[in-house]
């Protein structure tokens, strides 16, 4: 796994892929519920680690010990950790969603911890009314093609990172959304947005200030490849008018607004796939908080420092 962004074809692992993104979503509500409630959800999201995700430290301030929960995509196993030092792991292979989610809660008793998932449901996904208890259809999963998801996650986390170090602006970490199955890093303006009474709760705080997001996915039903992408929300005037870099990215319908789009395989075909996915972000970036009238120089961050005195030879 050597190689900058391997091959990924979403028709060769979306078994594994929709078990895992299931199996995700289950450690996913258990950080939910057990997290410190963080401004735009940041509590929420999964973080790299050398091996894996992980949901990072949790509990303590709901009575619960201190504990974390990893998937391990070298080993392929799901590891519960407390403090102090004991833990319990079982394989990911070999499980479908309804034993996962029943072993998951299992680990976390037999460490003492006591928390509960509210909507013990997929967010968001075709089976949504199905208990995760319940679900032994979603039973894939394949230990070469989740080593590939992680490494490929590890490096797009990386371009992203360096992305993220332009910006001197209120910004996210580079973080895992398990509902989404997406990586992404967001920049904010500090511009209030008034949304429709009806949207949801987790819309209503995500885009509660005017962002620019940049981020990746592996592909679903609705864009079935992995490609990254960027979108400006609220999307202001003429933004799919604005040029976009490289020459395949392009700007795709979503909704009433719209979505750029890098496709993976047409970023892997360029000379620098790192330098083409750096300049995809950066085209669409210019492109969204110019039009929103953003102050470009301003928030620049060049090399990750914000005091013009060290940018000096």
């Amino acid at each position: 796994m050597t190689q900058l962004f391997p091959p990924m074809p979403l028709a060769e692992w979306r078994d594994t892929k929709e078990t895992l993104h299931r199996f995700a979503q289950v450690v996913g509500k258990i950080r939910l519920a057990a997290s410190i409630r963080r401004n735009h959800w940041w509590n929420v999201p999964f973080h790299l680690t050398g091996r894996g995700i992980t949901t990072r430290p949790m509990g303590q301030a709901d009575g619960n010990p201190v504990f974390t929960i990893d998937f391990d995509f070298v080993d392929h196993q799901l590891v519960v950790a407390a403090l102090d030092g004991r833990a319990s792991s079982f394989p990911l292979y070999g499980q479908s969603v309804a034993s996962f989610h029943d072993r998951t809660l299992a680990a976390l008793d037999a460490l003492g911890v006591r928390t509960e998932i509210r909507i013990p449901r997929p967010f968001d996904l075709p089976d949504s009314a199905r208990l995760f208890s319940e679900d032994t259809e979603h039973a894939r999963y394949d230990p070469v093609q989740a080593h590939r998801y992680w490494c490929v996650l590890s490096q797009v986390a990386l371009v992203l990172e360096e992305f993220a170090a332009r910006f001197s602006g209120k910004a996210s970490p580079v973080h895992h959304f398990w509902h989404t199955f997406d990586i992404a890093h967001t920049r904010f303006s500090e511009r209030r947005v008034e949304q429709p009474p009806e949207n949801d709760p987790v819309t209503r705080e995500a885009y509660s200030r005017e962002v620019v997001s940049f981020g990746f996915w592996f592909g679903d039903e609705s864009f079935a490849e992995p490609a990254f992408y960027s979108y400006t929300t609220p999307e202001p005037a003429g933004l799919a008018g604005e040029p976009l870099a490289p020459a395949p990215a392009r700007w795709v319908e979503r909704g009433n607004s719209h979505l750029a789009v890098l496709r993976y395989d047409d970023a892997r075909a360029e000379g620098d796939p790192r330098a083409a996915v750096l300049a995809f972000y950066e085209s669409a970036y210019r492109a969204g908080a110019g039009r929103a009238g953003w102050d470009l120089d301003g928030l620049a961050c060049p090399g990750g420092i914000t005091d013009p005195q060290l940018h000096r030879p």
